[in-house]
């Protein structure tokens, strides 16, 4: 390159990194340019669609700058003469793309597709809500936006069989979510502690299964009906966020044998009935019978069976009668392939309900089918599992402990949480996180669909803890698994202070990476 273009393209950058800061959208934009003069927002604005399908995104727009604002926009069908005009084409092919354009009179989003256009309104909504003032009119900066996501998965794991999370406190996430662009919600559902989702062949894995939780045994039974399924399921499909359940097996399955243990595996001292058992045909009838509910309260088509840390409870499987004949049956060598053969038999069951299973990285090497399986790689200390996955041909979710396991602490003050070997989950940390570092083969890097961050609840007691793990930190997780380009913490951080106030604002209770002492850590305190 010649030396006579270095001040053109450091005077274009500098430009492009003003206008990030300027607007302080949160994941940052691949493709901005910042204009002169405003747009403004008030009471006589318009919003229009150009297309039936787009109703659902006009109403979450209209009713979140409302809930956030206080201004009541009109609706109008005629775009011709409307304020902000939302507008699917033809033209745009790409998943998740659009384009969004402000100048001093009209507000235009340009999409192709669903997602596109609910990317474009969630730009739109943190503009309007970080520039909102106390009068009646918002102000928000001439601008051009076009840009997709680097990645197709952008996701959140919450574990509620630990801690049971409220049906509104889940809404209330899912909200979030769709501000900083994350479209897929993974509810660990079942485990050692409880048993939340409502089957209605089988009521004693609620009414049994469903007591307790990881700080209190004795705890009333809380679960999640189908009622309350469908309900979090189309409040997120409005904000094009895909709810993903998980029925973890054959390990973490206390819970569903303390109701049914006719199919038990047996455990350890330390997990006791921790397994399903494999040996027993009624134990895949049983199961398969779950999933098949379980896939229509879910319409995403993807059912997470888990297949994790068996080895904390499959001791027993090497004495059980049924067990041994069956590893005589199948030829078997040992626990791997135990687990193995019975992943494959469930996953047959996913399959013929037209699902694509998802399975933790401990199946990297089963013999699972490429075009209908996707593996989370959460083994941080395993890099090689990660490789095998995507070497293997398998589509893969990075969603490593350190640093995307939310459960960890954020700051080295924190007294509750997780640390591995003294590492912890840093804001700055998830948003620096590379994951081409890691991999060996820079061709299978395409094997990767996307980032997950994990919140375990071993240490929640109170929604108050739970937000305060999550935030800020979800907005590091929008921007690692969206934007193309990470290379400026500091501009991060310039644009993060900018969504503390909003926090604040909904009441939420999050840590202040600016001002540790202001949000004091909620301990986690066991009650049992």
């Amino acid at each position: 390159m010649k030396r006579h273009l270095y001040p053109i393209l450091f005077f274009l950058f500098s430009i492009f990194l003003t206008a990030q800061e300027k607007i302080n959208i949160i994941p940052a934009p691949n493709n901005i340019e910042l204009h002169k003069g405003n747009f403004t927002l008030n009471s006589s604005s318009k919003v229009a669609i150009n297309s039936n399908q787009l109703e659902n995104i006009r109403y979450y727009l209209t009713n979140e700058i409302l809930e956030n604002t206080g201004i009541s926009v009109i609706t109008t069908d005629k775009t011709n003469r409307a304020d902000i005009t939302l507008e699917l084409s033809e033209k745009y092919h790409n998943e998740g793309y659009y384009e969004l354009t402000v100048n001093n009179n009209q507000v235009n989003i340009k999409a192709g597709t669903l997602s596109g256009m609910m990317n474009g309104a969630s730009s739109l909504l943190q503009l309007i809500t970080i520039n909102k003032a106390k009068t009646n009119k918002i102000s928000i900066p001439n601008l051009s936006i076009k840009e997709k996501p680097k990645y197709a998965w952008r996701g959140l794991m919450l574990d509620t069989s630990r801690y049971f999370i409220s049906k509104d406190k889940l809404k209330e996430v899912i909200n979030w979510m769709a501000f900083y662009k994350l479209n897929k919600l993974h509810l660990h559902l079942t485990d050692e502690p409880a048993w939340r989702l409502e089957i209605k062949k089988y009521p004693k894995l609620t009414s049994v299964g469903g007591t307790g939780n990881y700080n209190n045994p004795d705890a009333p039974a809380k679960y999640y009906t189908q009622k309350d399924i469908n309900e979090l399921v189309n409040y997120a499909s409005i904000r094009q966020i895909e709810v993903i359940p998980e029925i973890d097996m054959p390990g973490h399955a206390t819970a569903a044998n303390r109701a049914y243990p006719e199919y038990s595996g047996g455990g350890s001292e330390k997990h006791p009935e921790f397994t399903f058992n494999p040996g027993k045909e009624s134990t895949y009838a049983f199961l398969t019978d779950i999933l098949r509910e379980t896939s229509i309260l879910f319409p995403a088509q993807m059912l997470h069976l888990g297949g994790d840390e068996v080895s904390f409870g499959s001791e027993k499987w090497k004495s059980n009668p049924e067990i041994q004949s069956l590893v005589k049956k199948e030829s078997l060598t040992n626990l791997k392939d135990i687990e193995n053969y019975f992943m494959e038999r469930m996953a047959d069951s996913v399959f013929k309900l037209n699902s694509k299973l998802i399975a933790w990285d401990e199946l990297a090497d089963s013999d699972l089918p490429r075009d209908k399986t996707i593996l989370m790689w959460w083994r941080h200390d395993k890099p090689e599992q990660l490789n095998k996955s995507i070497d293997n041909g398998f589509k893969t979710i990075v969603c490593p402990r350190v640093p995307f396991y939310f459960d960890f602490i954020q700051d080295g003050d924190h007294q509750s949480g997780r640390k591995w070997a003294g590492e912890y989950s840093t804001l700055e940390r998830i948003y620096n996180f590379k994951i081409s570092e890691l991999i060996n083969n820079k061709e299978n890097e395409k094997n990767i669909i996307g980032f997950q961050g994990n919140l375990w609840t071993e240490t929640i007691t109170s929604d108050k803890r739970l937000e305060f793990m999550i935030f800020p930190r979800i907005a590091a997780l929008a921007e690692t698994a969206w934007t193309e380009n990470r290379n400026d913490y500091t501009n991060f951080q310039q644009r993060l202070k900018s969504h503390l106030p909003v926090y604040k604002t909904e009441e939420i209770y999050f840590f202040d990476p600016f001002n540790p002492d202001i949000t004091p850590e909620p301990l986690y305190n066991k009650t049992k």
